[in-house]
């Protein structure tokens, strides 16, 4: 067993619920058997798409190695960031920090691949929608990526910032909006691909059909930590 480090606080219900998902996920019959996880909480650092837009001038990525390195430092083995838009700086991270960070765009990818996906839609944030991270990953499948029009992207937008982040009640009606457009366009699956829309998934019935993504990163770190449960082999939505 190996100790799994966490780059937390992007943002803080995200972390909480990928190290819930981390232990529901771990095969193990008492305390001992399950994955030791050095967590550093950090909602301190600066917004991702923002500086990503080019809308601040404040660099996430130079706090985020630091943890990452101390993380290292502390004994973890394999790092994970419950956080899809900091992908967007993975090789940066990667040089920059000892222990192995999972990646989580390349998981994603391999698992659509495994589970003969031809077509996804992709709900994130701007910053993770224009590095073409996800695109560029999927397309190298022979996954084609279905995108939401510009008005339907803001919903998203609203949705993980105006409601998921500021904690207020989730706005069902611009989720479905977004859901059907990606359908109507050829999405055999909708990929969650914000670790804050995790938290809809979590609090609503969204039907069948969704991809979380974070369940992909919770699902690499147990594989690489400790035995993942068999009964999470499958995680597009039923």
């Amino acid at each position: 067993m190996r100790t799994l480090g966490v780059i937390g606080g992007l943002g803080p219900m995200a972390t909480a619920f990928f190290m819930q998902m981390v232990i529901e996920m771990t095969e193990a019959d008492t305390d001992q058997e399950h994955i030791e996880m050095i967590v550093y909480h950090c909602p301190s650092i600066p917004d991702r798409t923002s500086y990503i837009l080019g809308e601040s001038k404040k660099d996430p990525e130079k706090p985020i190695s630091a943890i990452g390195r101390k993380l290292a430092e502390d004994g973890a083995e394999i790092i994970a960031i419950p956080c899809v838009t900091a992908c967007c700086f993975y090789e940066r991270l990667s040089e920059k920090i000892a222990a192995p960070v999972i990646n989580l765009i390349d998981e994603t990818a391999q698992y659509l691949e495994d589970q003969n996906i031809n077509t996804a839609g992709l709900m994130a944030t701007d910053g993770t929608r224009k590095s073409g991270l996800f695109q560029s990953a999927l397309q190298a499948k022979g996954i084609q990526v279905v995108l939401p029009k510009e008005d339907t992207q803001r919903d998203i937008m609203h949705l993980i910032y105006q409601n998921v982040k500021a904690g207020r009640p989730i706005e069902m009606e611009r989720f479905e909006r977004a859901s059907e457009e990606l359908r109507e366009k050829g999405a055999q699956v909708i990929l969650l691909g914000c670790t804050e829309l995790s938290m809809i998934r979590r609090d609503e019935k969204i039907g069948a059909g969704y991809l979380d993504v974070m369940q992909i990163l919770a699902k690499s770190a147990v594989e690489q930590c400790g035995t993942l449960k068999k009964n999470y082999q499958q995680l597009i939505t039923q």
